[in-house]
């Protein structure tokens, strides 16, 4: 007996040893800066924690005077971020296509009461009798995102295990054809966060104009405010020189969002800390071209309210107009105080949220400056335990109880998969990397005995024959299928 368990021990540990090289490295931001040295300071220790970020970009507002920062990198083992480091926004440009509207407002080229079947050709249905304030303000009861069809499903999903593009093929007129079979649901006239709202919005907005929703945010705000750095890429061709590349918390590279379609909600969407502090500068002193979009008109929940595409919270006896973005690989945010005259952006190239970074730096305390795990956080945490452990657990198993050694092998292929689907979709800023290893060890543990039972064992057994082998024909499958995740 002392054999078996010196090789289970040996096995174990040796398994252990091996993983401990290759255990998961989430991001950590790194000494590297740029830009305003004090500024650079303040935000360091505005980190709760350096881990599950890689670079960050920073301005800050303070009356006329206006600081910005670069930390960290902008890829792994790349060059520093600087202050006019290009970063996906995400969904900042909700706000800018708020301004949009208001700006047509003002001119009288829309109304706000206006359908959404008159001002955007080619929308039928229920959808188009929803307004353009109903879209502005996420009320118009429209879904977060119209996929359509469960092929658009499974691409969405297969985008979100792999950090690819989950907007890929989504162009202006896909998503206009898909307001055709959109009904509004029972939220109507309630705050329901919806990219697909935003995303018609802005292309209304660009239809009325005559104009692509590109230029039309480029002529109507970006240009006006000198922002010269912000664009929004409908391809891999317009993406922006030395920009910053994305990443989950984790660490796992990520693809650039493209999909013209959904510009108008933050798709394809690069901007800097310097541009985004000449729109908030511009936002405090009411100058930007439709800033009456952050007039906040309806309530939203929460001590919150929101405007034409801006939010407004209250923390105390103090009032944020902000808004937040995310992407596949980056996080964003903005926020000013009009009383105060101050404001501050935030920008990051990984999912970690910087909301309660930037309200630090607001100065804004209590909850709402507390950094916790989100839902994203918490299921990347149960993907990394799960998958980290039950391949092993599982083989434990087989290999004290298994029928046949088509079972054993599909146990033990499983081990190992499971192990590389813990690694590459847990999320290690959240759960320690240590853990990885020790998951490692059961499953290396478990070779030991599942060979010892593998002698004694038939080929097939209990079912059928075509049975076991179709199920060990879709077990393989699938495993196939977890390697190219894992290798995506």
């Amino acid at each position: 007996m002392r054999t078996p368990i010196v090789l289970t021990v040996a096995a174990g540990l040796a398994a252990a040893a091996v993983a401990a090289v290759l255990k998961p490295e989430p991001p950590q931001l790194g000494p590297q800066q740029t830009g305003d040295a004090d500024l650079a300071a303040t935000v360091r220790a505005a980190v709760d924690d350096p881990e599950g970020l890689r670079g960050l970009a920073v301005a800050v507002i303070e009356g006329d005077r206006i600081r910005v920062a670069g930390l960290g990198e902008r890829a792994r083992g790349g060059p520093v971020v600087e202050p006019g480091t290009p970063f996906e926004i995400g969904s900042i440009a909700k706000p800018l296509t708020g301004m949009l509207l208001a700006r047509q407002v003002a001119a009288g080229a829309v109304g706000p009461d206006d359908r959404l079947a008159a001002v955007l050709p080619g929308v039928t249905g229920p959808a188009g009798e929803v307004t353009l304030a109903e879209l502005a303000s996420h009320r118009a009861g429209l879904p977060r995102l119209a996929l359509g069809s469960a092929g658009a499903m499974v691409r969405t999903w297969w985008a979100a295990s792999t950090a690819g593009n989950a907007y890929a093929g989504y162009d202006v007129d896909r998503v206009v054809a898909a307001a055709g079979s959109t009904e509004p649901g029972g939220d109507r006239g309630t705050v329901s966060y919806s990219n697909f709202g935003a995303a018609l919005l802005g292309q209304a907005l660009a239809a009325r104009a005559g104009v692509g929703y590109p230029e039309l945010v480029r002529r109507d705000v970006l240009s006006p405010l000198g922002m010269t750095g912000t664009l929004a890429a409908t391809d891999a061709g317009h993406l922006p020189p030395r920009r910053a590349e994305g990443a989950t918390a984790a660490g796992r590279s990520a693809d650039p969002w493209l999909g013209a379609g959904y510009a108008p909600a933050g798709v394809g969407i690069w901007s800097t800390a310097e541009d985004l502090a000449r729109l908030t500068a511009a936002m405090l002193a009411g100058t930007a071209p439709g800033a009456d979009a952050a007039t906040p008109r309806f309530d939203a929940g929460d001590d919150r309210r929101i405007g034409y595409g801006w939010f407004t919270s209250r923390h105390g006896d103090r009032e944020i107009v902000w808004h937040n973005g995310g992407t596949g690989g980056f996080r964003a945010y903005l926020g000013f105080d009009r009383a105060a005259g101050g404001g501050v952006v935030v920008l990051a190239n990984t999912t970690r949220d910087v909301d309660p970074i930037g309200l630090r730096l607001l100065d804004v305390r209590g909850d709402a400056a507390d950094e916790s795990t989100g839902l994203d956080g918490w299921i990347g945490a149960a993907l990394a335990l799960a998958f980290t452990f039950l391949g092993g657990l599982s083989l434990w198993s087989t290999a004290r109880g298994g029928q046949d050694r088509v079972t054993v092998l599909s146990d033990a292929t499983w081990a190992v998969v499971s192990l590389g689907l813990g690694h590459r979709l847990g999320d290690w800023s959240v759960v320690p990397g240590w853990i990885w290893p020790l998951g490692a060890a059961l499953a290396g543990a478990a070779v030991v005995p599942a060979v010892q039972r593998w002698r004694g064992l038939p080929l097939v057994a209990g079912a059928p024959p075509w049975q076991r082998w179709t199920g060990a024909a879709l077990s393989a499958a699938f495993a196939a299928l977890a390697v190219v995740v894992i290798a995506a």
